[in-house]
């Protein structure tokens, strides 16, 4: 089974799609296709979030004051909606991830086959 490709589901990502994204914010303000494809890339090409979730996510942060939008100057065509992570934004990241950490080591006990 090692050797077999394993695709993600995308339920068990739904849950994290606003902490995935404040992670690639975290790295710099960046636009929509670009959070894409750096998530895109970053899993290796297993997961691909998809352009209605991006959005609908930024719109649910940008509401909580973790992301703040702005317009970039226009190149190579039209202008670019850019997106820039607010202080509370991350601070809910790294909060969030902290979670994660305990969540994963929690789930890993309750479901391995050999109770490590």
């Amino acid at each position: 089974m090692a050797n077999e490709k394993c695709n993600i589901s995308s339920d068990l990502i739904r849950g994290n799609i606003d902490t995935i994204i404040l992670r690639v914010l975290s790295k710099g303000d960046t636009y929509g296709y670009d959070i894409i494809k750096t998530i895109t890339e970053n899993s290796k090409g297993r997961y691909v979030l998809k352009e209605p979730s991006l959005y609908t996510s930024l719109k649910r942060l940008e509401s909580q004051c973790c992301v703040k939008a702005y317009w970039g100057n226009e190149s190579q065509g039209g202008r670019r909606k850019y997106y820039k992570i607010t202080e509370i934004g991350q601070k809910i990241y790294r909060q969030s991830l902290m979670e994660w950490k305990v969540a994963r080591q929690l789930i890993d006990e309750l479901i391995s086959e050999d109770g490590n």
